[in-house]
């Protein structure tokens, strides 16, 4: 709870602050109605998300399973634009408020003042460290800061509602500029829900919690189909870190709007991003300010680690596993440096200014509740669940109208996660394009009929001849034989014809499962796989190694154009068939004179 809560935690740092600048005297409404949107909204869409996808793999698996083929993979990839938008930003957004948090700190001020972009690079430096240590060791780090954490600033609530509690004039005097500025109560809770998208950074860190599943212990009993209790304890972590924040956030919302002066949250203000800090240096004193500020800065600094924990988790499951990243990305370390990277980057761009950052860390967190709530009810109508797609929908709507207004309000986070979003379906599509060529089958099995035919043929050569599986009339198997007699001097007897079936081309790799068929008198091998020419070429590297016989396969051209063959074979796994499987064998297996040998007539 305390890693993947730590970004959700640590809003405390600015969240008090934003909504009172954003909502003045109204902020505490216009946070209980936060609260309400947390409690009432995300919890059970995130409790629901937990039941449907308890190995971690998020709202974003549920949508691609729901949308079928190339759509789904799509949907993932500008999705997943939104999560490295929501996790990156939260690297660095935190690391810049911990700055600021030190400029303003009256110890530290005349040491970062004037440095901030490097002291903010020095801080997301420092969390890419503790990532290549090791995870256990970001987790015991977190369970420290976040202890620490929620008991100074318990601490600092307590006191200031002490406080109010013996200047009882300071609430009589909030509750009549309430009352005089928004007299009505409908039209109060009418701006309370007009401000309510401004505080959206108050939702966070839910997509979190879900993707690191895997990390949570379960039940004896759990089976990998069933893990009964790791899903009950996952519901026990959304539940209990919600309740906690949303505890924190209307105390602090009431507590700082009321003693602190509205003037002192203005840009450039002593409570602007920091409201709670101000409280601590004004009622208890600079020392326990201090302490307060570097317990704050440590938060705000290693808050970034449950974004880099969610993105070590995510990425590594749907870009390699498609084909559009390198090997490589489904290690840690290699990540890690590619995260921090771009968390430079952004830091440079932005100048490590918090209010420049907040509208792209809103953004992200919206699109990914609003995708969950999608996804949970639709998932609730394919289920005939009809009384919980209604309420599912319900908090749809709400979220989808959150995240409009926020966009609206702040178009810089949409470019910003625009920005990603091209690069990651740039990157994606370049990488699958590099890596079409692999082999792409996980496992070849046969069965009975088809290991049966195979022995049929142990005189050291095996023939398979590539046949179009859509072309099924008997005519068509009588031409293609006899075509291939002409052109390759085949014996009568003895060659096998292949068929692959595509099921999904979208999907990059595969357990390819090989039957035994026999039609009008001819015997097939049947397969089903991703493309066609990978298929044939893994196929006929096993037969050789398992058979340890000469491999021919053998083809007809194609009669498409190139730039044509190229696009079926990259989006259809169709295309330049014959071509395509040779280049396959080619980088596969290097040794020439060991290669199954290709012909095209």
């Amino acid at each position: 709870m305390c890693l993947t809560g730590l970004d959700y935690f640590s809003t405390l740092g600015y969240q008090p602050a934003i909504a009172a600048l954003a909502a003045g005297v109204i902020a505490p409404a216009a946070t209980i109605v936060l609260v309400a949107v947390t409690l009432a909204g995300a919890l059970p869409v995130y409790r629901r998300v937990a039941q449907e996808s308890s190995h971690g793999t998020g709202s974003i698996a549920m949508l691609a399973k729901l949308l079928p083929r190339w759509a789904g993979k799509l949907a993932v990839l500008i999705l997943l634009g939104f999560v490295v938008t929501d996790f990156v930003i939260t690297m660095t957004l935190s690391a810049s408020d911990a700055t600021a948090h030190l400029s303003e700190n009256p110890v530290a001020s005349s040491v970062v003042n004037g440095r901030e972009v490097v002291t903010t690079l020095v801080l997301i430096a420092g969390l890419a460290l503790i990532f290549l240590w090791g995870f256990r060791e970001a987790i015991r780090v977190a369970t420290i800061l976040v202890t620490a954490f929620l008991a100074v600033n318990g601490i600092v609530i307590v006191v200031a509602f002490v406080h109010l509690v013996q200047q009882p004039i300071v609430v009589s005097n909030w509750w009549m500029v309430l009352t005089t500025q928004h007299g009505d109560t409908l039209f109060a809770v009418a701006v309370a829900l007009l401000v309510f998208p401004k505080l959206a950074l108050g939702l966070s860190g839910f997509e979190t919690r879900v993707v690191v599943m895997p990390q949570i212990r379960g039940d004896a009993t759990d089976t990998e189909a069933q893990p009964t209790g790791r899903i009950r304890h996952t519901k026990h972590l959304l539940t209990t870190s919600a309740l906690i924040m949303s505890a924190f956030l209307i105390t602090s919302s009431i507590t700082t709007v009321l003693l602190i002066p509205a003037a002192a949250f203005e840009v450039g203000g002593p409570a602007n991003g920091r409201a709670l800090s101000y409280l601590a240096h004004e009622y208890l004193g600079p020392v326990f300010g201090t302490v307060y500020d570097v317990i704050m800065v440590a938060i705000l600094w290693f808050a970034g680690a449950s974004a880099m924990a969610g993105l070590l988790s995510l990425v590594p499951r749907y870009l390699p596993h498609y084909g559009m990243a390198p090997a490589w990305t489904q290690r840690n370390r290699p990540l890690v440096f590619v995260f921090a990277a771009i968390a430079f980057v952004i830091t440079v761009i932005f100048q490590a200014d918090v209010d420049a950052q907040g509208g792209a860390y809103a953004t992200g967190v919206l699109v990914l509740i609003t995708s969950a709530a999608i996804a949970v009810t639709l998932t609730a109508r394919h289920k005939a669940q009809h009384g919980a797609m209604l309420g599912y929908g319900c908090i749809a709507v709400i979220f989808i109208y959150t995240t409009i207004a926020n966009i609206i309000e702040r178009p810089d986070g949409i470019k910003i996660a625009g920005s990603f979003i091209v690069a990651i379906l740039v990157v994606s599509l370049i990488s699958r394009a590099v890596r079409s060529t692999e082999l792409r089958a996980t496992s070849i099995n046969f069965d009975a009929p088809a290991q049966h035919m195979l022995d049929q043929h142990s005189d050291g050569v095996l023939r398979l001849i590539a046949h179009n599986p859509r072309h099924v009339a008997a005519q068509r198997y009588r031409e293609s034989l006899s075509r291939a007699q002409a052109a390759h001097n085949l014996p009568v007897n003895g060659a096998l014809f292949i068929e692959v079936v595509v099921a999904d081309s979208s999907e990059f790799e595969t357990d390819v499962i090989v039957r035994g068929v026999q039609r009008y008198g001819y015997h097939l091998l049947v397969a089903e796989g991703t493309t066609v020419a990978n298929t044939i070429a893994a196929i006929a590297l096993y037969l050789r190694d398992v058979l340890d016989c000469e491999t021919h396969v053998y083809f007809q051209w194609t009669e498409s154009t190139p730039v044509t063959n190229i696009l079926r074979y990259l989006v259809f796994g169709e295309g330049s068939i014959a071509s395509v499987t040779r280049e396959v064998l080619r980088e596969a297996e290097p040794n020439v004179h060991q290669r199954p040998i290709v012909h095209i007539a």
